[in-house]
């Protein structure tokens, strides 16, 4: 047998720290410092391993990838979206692995037929080709995509590791020359001033939390800049962007439960800014703007938000009127204002929903929602930059329905479809069907699963299964489409989502009853929805495969240690599994921010034996363990690539049984992993292909 065909084993040195009393010894510390050679020695030979433990899948891969690549239309176009006269959307061409953003004066013309050849218009002006931008870089992502409010100039910012610190560039798109301006260090967000002589921009601290709020005029150096507000509260994140009216820059401040807005006359670049309503610890507030009242959607003594209106000369909460007052259940998730109508998102009954209310000489009137038939299905605001219109711009789709732009008209309630997702090849959509089920958790409550099937696949046990989940956050796992699924589905796959506490489905008491002290919820529900779909007939547990990713990858290594027996096979990608330790060190990124979803285990002996408690790197035990794939990417700030490195070596020298334990690192990219398209199919090829190999076999 080679040594490469040998499951790497990392080497132990222990590494001890004592917290609240309780003493813990951690042999694979070592793992965290990237600068240590034995690091990336020990991840490549993981990499190694991982390629020669899945060597008997790679028929199976190159499959799944043509598959997907068959059934994708390469060289496509979206739908363009007006602004200030000019038409812009993005391209793709085949072969190419990254967008080219374009705008014209003419609308381009969308191809009735997939077949039928994509014509750019005469007039087209290619704004950033990112292909060439990328050049031969492993991993490249562009942050910011402005354009000026006079249409002249475009900021944008790019990334070439996966950092998440972005370079800001400028272009004139008169001349397509770019400006001598560049701004190191970036995060994303920005806003122009009204006359396009200003752009402000944000950056990050060591901890990669948004803290500094920057003004650029043009023409000068970077280090001129201005700092226009620090956020010295480590709770907060700090972002900037402009109303949609273009009158007003925002600068957000926001903690876990907390927010603050503060604005800026875009005509006053160089002014001071004011706070609509100061924070206010447990309340949250968003604002966007029209005529002379912002909108805002708050949940001061409103669980579930509710939307109000003030005079934009006096924003306080003192001068707010209700618009839609709170309704127990039915969560304000959003606003979109615009000259003439609002747009506010919902969610009610575990969907997402948008309301309609017309604006009669400055007031609102009576609101109605934009009807749709499919009971589960996701819709939401799509592009939307034109502020004086009566189009609104949304998007649709379902575990059954492509990805779908619509375009409704707020006077008539016309809804049309501009553009569906094509599928190309044999495929037949109506062979697949869609259904909502519901799970009944440890403690009775009922948790509700989306799920999609071929028609023909029996619900007989037979059938295996890809559960995934998330649960954290507030951040809802809504039904989504996906041409790659469908190598699954055809395969006799069920695909099913878990919504489970943590997230924000159910509203914003689903969120609380996942976090904190009630963690263990999120774990407990998803266990539950794999056990109901095993007991109706949908899978069995010995068919039965897990996947979520980041928080999600939480939730897989907790199930793992958890329900072991529940499942065949576990996916975490990129995941927080060493959670404990992670939330214990403040210099850590964005360990200071969490607290208020996790809890603070430095203060609290309650948080930390909690947290001890189902953390998935402290619970590891000699015990059998589902085939388990866990993923990476060196450069993540967000999940650090160590905290799976240290999963994966601790179960290989704790855990029995003879399943395989998979660690793959991106060892040039980041949180999203691979960037471009290409890469991103072969990558997902490779997690399906594990999936099928692990419950088929």
């Amino acid at each position: 047998m080679s040594e490469i065909s040998r499951p790497p084993v990392a080497k132990q040195i222990p590494h001890e720290r004592t917290v609240h009393g309780d003493t813990v010894v951690d042999p694979y510390a070592w793992l965290k410092d990237r600068d240590d050679p034995d690091t990336i020695a020990y991840l490549e030979a993981e990499n190694a391993y991982a390629a020669t433990a899945t060597a008997h899948t790679k028929a199976l891969q190159d499959e799944i990838f043509d598959e997907i690549k068959s059934r994708t239309l390469e060289t496509d176009l979206s739908v363009p979206t007006l602004h200030h006269g000019w038409w812009y959307y993005t391209r793709t061409v085949e072969g190419s692995q990254y967008l080219i953003n374009c705008r014209s004066r003419t609308e381009p013309t969308l191809p009735a037929d997939p077949a039928e050849p994509i014509a750019a218009p005469a007039d087209e002006q290619v704004m950033l080709d990112q292909n060439e931008l990328a050049g031969d870089s492993p991993y490249f992502a562009v942050g910011t995509l402005d354009v000026s409010p006079d249409g002249r100039l475009l900021a944008y910012s790019t990334d070439y590791d996966g950092s998440e610190k972005y370079t800001l560039r400028f272009k004139d798109l008169d001349t397509g020359a770019t400006l001598p301006d560049e701004v190191p260090g970036t995060y994303y967000g920005s806003a122009w001033s009204a006359d396009g002589s200003v752009l402000f921009y944000s950056t990050v601290d060591e901890a990669m939390r948004p803290y500094r709020v920057w003004r650029h005029v043009l023409g000068t150096e970077a280090a001129a800049d201005t700092v226009v507000h620090e956020e010295t509260d480590e709770r907060f994140f700090a972002t900037v962007g402009l109303t949609r009216s273009e009158q007003y820059v925002l600068i957000e401040l926001g903690s876990m439960i907390t927010s603050e807005v503060r604005m800026l006359p875009a005509a006053d670049p160089l002014g001071e800014f004011s706070v609509v309503e100061p924070r206010e610890q447990g309340v949250e507030y968003s604002v966007d703007h029209t005529g002379d009242a912002f909108y805002i959607v708050h949940n001061h003594d409103a669980l579930d938000f509710e939307l109000v209106v003030a005079p934009a000369a006096a924003p306080g909460r003192a001068n707010w009127r209700p618009v839609l007052p709170h309704t127990p259940g039915v969560r304000v998730t959003g606003v979109d204002a615009f000259a003439g109508h609002l747009v506010v998102s919902l969610r009610r009954d575990g969907r997402t929903e948008l309301h309609v209310v017309p604006l009669v000489d400055g007031a609102s009137g009576q609101g109605r929602d934009i009807e749709f038939v499919e009971p589960v299905r996701t819709v939401q605001p799509a592009a939307n930059a034109e502020f004086d219109t009566s189009v609104f711009r949304l998007g649709y789709g379902s575990l059954t329905t492509p990805t779908s732009v619509y375009d409704y008209d707020v006077v008539t309630g016309e809804l049309r479809l501009r553009k569906r997702q094509p599928v190309l090849g044999d495929v037949d959509l109506s062979a697949y069907e869609s259904a909502r089920e519901w799970a009944t958790a440890p403690d009775g409550t009922r948790v509700p699963i989306s799920l999609v099937k071929r028609r023909d696949t029996p619900r007989d046990g037979t059938a295996p299964c890809v559960l995934y989940g998330y649960g954290a956050y507030e951040n809802s796992r809504d039904p989504w489409f996906s041409i790659p699924r469908l190598s699954l589905l055809d395969r006799g796959f069920v695909f099913a989502i878990a919504h489970v506490r943590g997230g924000g489905e159910l509203g914003r008491r689903w969120y609380e009853d996942g976090k904190l002290l009630s963690k263990r919820n999120t774990f407990t529900d998803f266990v539950a929805c794999g056990e109901h779909l095993a007991a109706g007939g949908w899978t069995s547990r010995d068919r039965l495969a897990g996947r979520g990713g980041s928080a999600g990858g939480l939730l897989i290594g907790a199930v793992a240690n958890l329900a072991p027996t529940t499942f065949a096979a576990l996916v975490g990608e990129v995941p927080f599994v060493d959670a404990l330790e992670t939330i214990l060190d403040p210099s850590m990124p964005l360990t200071v921010v969490e607290w208020e979803e996790w809890g603070n285990p430095l203060e609290s002996a309650e948080v930390y034996a909690y947290m001890k408690s189902y953390t998935p790197y402290e619970n590891v035990q000699a015990r059998d363990y589902p085939a388990i794939l866990a993923t990476a990417g060196l450069n993540d700030p967000r999940v650090s690539y160590h905290e799976p490195a240290k999963w994966v070596a601790r179960l290989r020298a704790t855990a029995t049984g003879a399943r395989p334990l998979v660690l793959k690192t991106e060892m040039g990219a980041g949180h999203g992993g691979p960037s471009g398209r290409y890469d991103a199919w072969r990558d997902e090829a490779f997690t399906l292909a594990f999936i099928i190999d692990a419950t088929t076999a």
